[in-house]
């Protein structure tokens, strides 16, 4: 069963010459027209292509021309990430049928290594969502338990992962849409450094906090994956000139004499199962050598509140491109130019998308402009604050990744502030910019993955690869019973 190996193991076999490509397309895609009418992982697949692809691959590496060790791997993409001549819908009625006339920075690299594109996946509208309930195409499932969600904003490409309709996937995470969905599907998920990787032809929800990262059923796949679509990228003003200093092959589990900082605010709120999960991954770290001290990061409180004024802020900017004029949705009832722009919107948008907007247009009007923007603005620069003063004492910080295991689906969908409360122990990552994974710590007592996060310093990604990989090898290997 190849659908089973993960993205390095692929590579191995392949450069041994022990399968092919075609091999691997044909068992993932035989996986996914089986699985995923259960599971709605994906908006956008297509066999025929696919196979296709993977035969050119099997040519390439026959002529001893092969583009990198990875070339003829089936990748799955989120589908807000551009992928020229293939849909690319953010999970949207307004971009139901928009095919982009170019491709993202990190999609074109994934193409430069031979990397397949396996399909593009399921997700809430617009990267808005922390469970994969609000998109067009359906909500996706947990395939751990079918009645639960996968987690958000990226749930079709950590539901295909964890249930082996894909090696690896891309993602992004703007408040925890990597990480949350990684913890609730048990899997590794990685949010870099902003800046890390070229944001260049990802749909832009909230342009400060965006930032394309990974999944993969081990430490080595997620890293391996990340490596490749990491890089200076000139079309990407945010995108950092700097060199790739990390590999999936160089992550060591020696964290002897590390300082982990576990910081008291993080805990507050956490289920006690998550609570004893994580203790006893740290005092395993600890037993390796890992020196683990109490912290305290004060402003994490407040992290919620200004996450949703600045995202909100920077989404009501950033969809106001979505008119009914140039591209995507255009309404068939307006009679005149206001109406086109009004009845696109209202057609177009789901009700979260609307919310968001709604919410950022109202802080960013004259009256309220300094009150609610400029304060959150002050609040974000504390809590970078908070983590500049942490990292000149630890060299990492862990917590729990939610302060749950996956909900039932439906269960918040009337609730959005407890929705977005399930994002409380991620965001400050973004405000902050700075790199940090969730990796599975086991399961709890109903059968569902908790997550431990690691979060470090400012492109210290192999920092916290290394204790990612610590954790991993005391960690009994979970995957869902499908």
């Amino acid at each position: 069963m190849l659908y089973k190996k993960g993205f390095t193991e692929l590579s191995e076999l392949l450069t041994k010459k022990e399968i092919s490509s075609k091999e691997i397309a044909i068992s993932f895609a035989d996986r996914i027209e089986t699985l995923d009418p259960e599971i709605n992982s994906y908006i956008t697949f297509n066999r025929d292509t696919l196979i296709k692809s993977a035969e050119e691959s099997d040519k390439r590496r026959s002529s001893g021309a092969e583009l990198s060790p990875f070339d003829g791997i089936p990748v799955a993409i989120k589908d807000n990430i551009l992928t020229k001549d293939v849909k690319t819908t953010c999970a949207s009625k307004f971009l139901e049928n928009f095919v982009p006339p170019y491709s993202a920075y990190t999609y074109e690299k994934l193409l430069s290594k031979g990397i397949l594109l396996l399909g593009k996946t399921n997700m809430d509208e617009f990267a808005m969502g922390s469970s994969s309930e609000n998109s067009y195409f359906g909500a996706t499932k947990n395939p751990y338990d079918k009645s639960r969600v996968p987690g958000g904003s990226s749930g079709g490409s950590a539901a295909s992962v964890a249930s082996f309709m894909a090696p690896a996937s891309l993602g992004s995470d703007s408040g925890g849409s990597i990480r949350q969905p990684a913890s609730f599907c048990g899997l590794t998920g990685i949010k870099p450094t902003y800046g890390r990787v070229s944001r260049f032809g990802l749909a832009a929800f909230a342009s400060s906090m965006d930032q394309i990262g990974t999944f993969g059923r081990s430490v080595e796949d997620a890293a391996s994956l990340l490596e490749i679509i990491s890089g200076h990228d000139p079309k990407d003003s945010t995108s950092v000139n700097r060199e790739v200093d990390f590999t999936g092959k160089n992550i060591r589990s020696d964290i002897k004499g590390m300082v982990i900082g576990v910081p008291d605010e993080y805990l507050k709120g956490v289920s006690s199962e998550i609570k004893t999960g994580i203790k006893k991954k740290l005092k395993e770290l600890e037993n390796v050598g890992a020196r683990i001290e109490p912290i305290s990061l004060k402003f994490t409180d407040y992290a919620v509140a200004i996450f949703h004024i600045l995202a909100s802020a920077e989404a009501s900017s950033n969809l106001a491109r979505y008119d009914g004029v140039k591209y995507g949705y255009r309404s068939e009832n307006a009679e005149n130019l206001a109406e086109l722009y009004t009845k696109s919107r209202k057609e177009g948008f789901g009700k979260e998308v609307k919310r968001r907007i709604l919410l950022g247009t109202y802080t960013l009007s004259s009256g309220n402009y300094n009150d609610y923007y400029i304060k959150a603005l002050q609040g974000r620069a504390l809590v970078i604050k908070d983590f500049q003063n942490a990292f000149s004492k630890v060299d990492a910080i862990i917590s729990p990744t939610t302060p749950t295991s996956a909900f039932k689906t439906g269960e918040m969908t009337n609730s959005p502030i407890e929705m977005y409360k399930s994002d409380t122990l991620t965001i400050p990552a973004n405000l902050a910019g700075i790199p940090a994974l969730s990796i599975p710590a086991g399961l709890d007592s109903q059968g569902l993955p908790i997550g431990l996060q690691i979060m470090g310093n400012h492109f210290q990604e192999q920092k916290i690869l290394n204790i990612a990989l610590s954790v991993e090898k005391s960690c009994e290997k979970i995957s869902p019973l499908i």
